[in-house]
């Protein structure tokens, strides 16, 4: 008698052998048509897969993210299959999934063409039609070998050959087309539906610039075609929104090959920095935060003393110079704590809060480069609590409450919290990290957060929470890190006189909102597609003049509104007012204030809106008191 027990509480026994698939069809028929796959015990089966003994048994349909997961990497198979049987000679080596679909290598003699492409892509569907059963079959290892060997799958053969041989070795097949996959896949190939081919990439084999380089073709899959229409959507919109274009278009800074991953500001684009690194300034010193500045460049030997020297060399730049070796610094914990030891500190000073807009560079390679998302010159609003153990629940809440108020007044609404917790290599003792560990998640629970664990994902020095964001087209963005450090200020030599006099190790809490300003800024820029809101805008208004006779008026109005701290530009252009309205309509700003012989003889504006609205006449001080009000509720 085998017992299962399904994920509502209720039980079903048999007295015969079952698959996941019997257990789907004794439930109902349209449970039994849905179903793709099963987990058993939390480990996700085929559908097929025999169930031995008593279970904790769910049924797994494509609305299931874990049946979204496995359509894609069963997607994958089908592209493999299609580019073998339309290209014999070509050989398969690895089909992950990744964010939003997957990819597969190949090696193939020329380079694949989007004709190619449509084919391959035109091949899956007609393979998907066939109806193929999906089967798995456990081989022995030297089988497997000889068998990818004959079918000219060298790649494949590495494979087997790299895994350990304590593993079964389980190959999945779909007609004629056999490949090497832990699984599990789809009972058939006619669950794969809704897909589509998107691009072609070099790769190299296993990652190594030294091994030949090889072609990946990126698909995405879906369960519904209106997901699948709703992602190459937000492709579209992702494409418009892109920062690098918009950065140019409205001449915010520019990158070039004279100075890889480092940013050029212009002035509106430096203009649009000052708002956002002033408004933190504010509002960090608002919360006790005190604002230091620390070297860029330090010995190794305090690299050394920290564990960077040791966890993150590949990724420093070093120097050197009457004989001794430095680093430029890839991040500010260091020169924090070096702060934090000038002169003897008491239990009564806790906690102390230092802040720093501080400039890092790391040496990241060339390839992961990509405008001001991912770059080697970056600024963060960089902080470290130093703290006792019982103060540490209290500053997580302090710190969770102003990264929400800040990211709401950035205009994003939506948090993704994540717990990281002890990744393999790392600083510390066991019994620290317990404590940690332990002490974020209390924070998080007494703060309300719904939060997802990500064990392993720590820094080396600590665990962290992680907070992302959701921008107007639902993509997600990592930007906000606490990290909870009990290491580094041993390591570093910081203490404070407790109560009983005792010497004491601070604790450490790294955090920073924004993260790296670069990135913030470029998620900004295709967040409002380049159409700020007022206040953080690098240009506010622009005056125009509709003929010369207002030039001196333009020039009065100008100056009234800069008085009072607004950003504007005037334009007194030889040029048509229709002209210069849909310029600087095209430069996004929000508000274009024209003036022409009515408005000077009144000492009246009128005043345009990004959304082409015609607002009317105001006077300079009701118009200037307008717009003060919308930067006040940075709507």
């Amino acid at each position: 008698m085998t017992v299962i027990r399904l994920p509502d509480g209720s039980e079903r026994k048999f007295d015969y052998p079952i698959t996941v698939f019997d257990v789907a069809a004794s439930i109902g028929e349209g449970l039994a048509r849905a179903a793709i796959a099963g987990k058993i015990n939390g480990k996700l089966v085929d559908l097929h897969c025999p169930v031995e003994q008593d279970s904790e048994l769910a049924i797994v349909t494509e609305k299931d993210q874990d049946g979204l997961e496995i359509i894609r990497h069963s997607s994958a198979h089908l592209l493999a299959h299609a580019v073998k049987e339309l290209f014999p000679d070509a050989q398969v080596t690895i089909g992950p999934v990744i964010d939003d679909g997957f990819y597969y290598d190949f090696s193939y003699k020329r380079p694949f063409t989007p004709e190619d492409l449509t084919a391959i892509e035109k091949r899956m569907k007609e393979i998907s039609k066939r109806n193929l059963k999906v089967e798995r079959k456990v081989w022995d290892r030297s089988d497997a070998i000889s068998f990818f060997k004959q079918q000219g799958e060298h790649y494949k053969a590495q494979i087997i050959e790299s895994i350990p041989g304590d593993e079964d070795l389980s190959l999945y097949s779909q007609g004629d087309f056999i490949d090497l996959c832990r699984g599990p896949h789809v009972p058939t190939t006619s669950k794969l539906k809704v897909f589509k081919l998107m691009k072609v990439a070099g790769a190299y084999w296993r990652g190594d610039s030294n091994n030949e380089m090889l072609q990946r073709i990126y698909g995405t899959a879906w369960s519904s075609k209106e997901d699948q229409k709703n992602y190459l959507h937000r492709l579209e919109e992702a494409e418009k929104r892109d920062h690098r274009k918009i950065g140019k278009h409205l001449n915010l800074f520019h990158i070039q090959e004279e100075a890889p991953g480092m940013v050029f500001w212009h002035p509106k684009g430096w203009a649009l920095w000052q708002q956002i690194e002033q408004y933190m300034r504010d509002i960090q010193n608002n919360h006790g935060y005190l604002e230091i500045r620390t070297p860029q460049v330090l010995d190794k030997k305090l690299w050394v003393q920290s564990g960077h020297w040791e966890n993150f060399r590949e990724n420093m730049f070093v120097t050197d110079t009457d004989e001794r070796d430095f680093a430029i610094k890839p991040m500010n914990c260091p020169g924090h704590i070096q702060i934090f030891k000038q002169g003897l500190r008491s239990y009564r000073d806790l906690p102390i809060r230092l802040a720093e807009f501080g400039s890092c560079h790391r040496n990241e390679a060339s390839g992961a480069l990509h405008g001001m998302m991912r770059v080697r010159a970056f600024t963060q609003d960089d902080a470290h609590i130093f703290c006792s153990e019982d103060q540490i629940r209290e500053e997580v809440v302090r710190f969770v409450h102003l990264l929400k108020h800040v990211y709401k007044d950035f205009g994003f609404n939506d948090l993704l919290v994540k717990l990281s917790t002890r990744p393999l290599k790392r600083v510390g003792s066991d019994a620290q990290w317990d404590k940690s560990e332990g002490a974020l998640e209390a924070a998080l629970e007494e703060v309300g957060l719904e939060w997802e664990l990500q064990p392993g994902e720590g820094a080396f020095y600590g665990p962290k929470i992680e907070f992302s964001l959701t921008d107007c087209i639902g993509r997600i963005w990592q930007c906000g890190t606490l990290q909870l450090d009990f290491s580094m200020p041993e390591r570093l030599g910081a203490e404070y006189v407790a109560e009983d006099n005792s010497r004491q190790v601070p604790v450490m809490l790294h955090r920073a909102i924004l993260g790296s300003l670069e990135r913030f800024i470029g998620i900004l820029i295709e967040n409002y597609a380049g159409a700020f809101p007022l206040w953080l805008a690098p240009v506010q208004a622009v005056v125009l003049n509709i003929s010369k006779g207002q030039v001196d008026y333009v020039q009065k109005v100008a100056d009234e509104l800069k008085n009072h701290g607004l950003r504007v530009d005037q334009d007194l252009r030889n040029e048509k007012i229709t002209y210069k309205i849909r310029e600087h309509s095209l430069q996004k700003l929000p508000y274009q204030i024209i003036v022409g012989d009515a408005e000077m003889s009144s000492s009246m504006v009128s005043v345009r809106n990004r959304a082409g609205q015609d607002l009317g006449q105001m006077a300079v001080p009701k118009l200037i008191e307008y717009l003060k009000r919308e930067i006040a509720l940075k709507t």
